[in-house]
């Protein structure tokens, strides 16, 4: 085996090239979220829609959130995966989601 320098192969589809590891990071396993509507009930809703999109993910997640008021406009959210991976992919599903 040979230590030659890797000469990366740009994509002709897309211009970028890169290595996996560039995109999937041991220890990245932290969704962070952030909603915007009115009132405590619209942002706890909205907030139950990724919940159940990170529960299709793994069941094993754990979140926290920020504290709500009846008036609030913004919730924050930190979902926790049990890896990398996992995270990537709630990621990419809750585009979806998003507004």
């Amino acid at each position: 085996m040979s230590n030659e320098e890797l000469d990366y192969q740009t994509c002709e589809a897309c211009g970028v090239s890169a290595e996996m590891g560039f995109i999937i990071k041991e220890g990245d396993d932290v969704a962070q979220v952030h909603i915007y509507a009115n009132g405590k009930a619209a942002l706890e809703a909205e907030l139950n829609n990724y919940l159940a999109l990170a529960k299709e993910v793994n069941a094993n997640f754990k979140y926290e959130a920020s504290s709500l008021t009846d008036d609030s406009q913004e919730l924050t959210a930190r979902i926790q995966f049990e890896c990398s991976a996992e995270k990537l992919i709630f990621e990419l599903k809750s585009r979806s989601i998003a507004k």
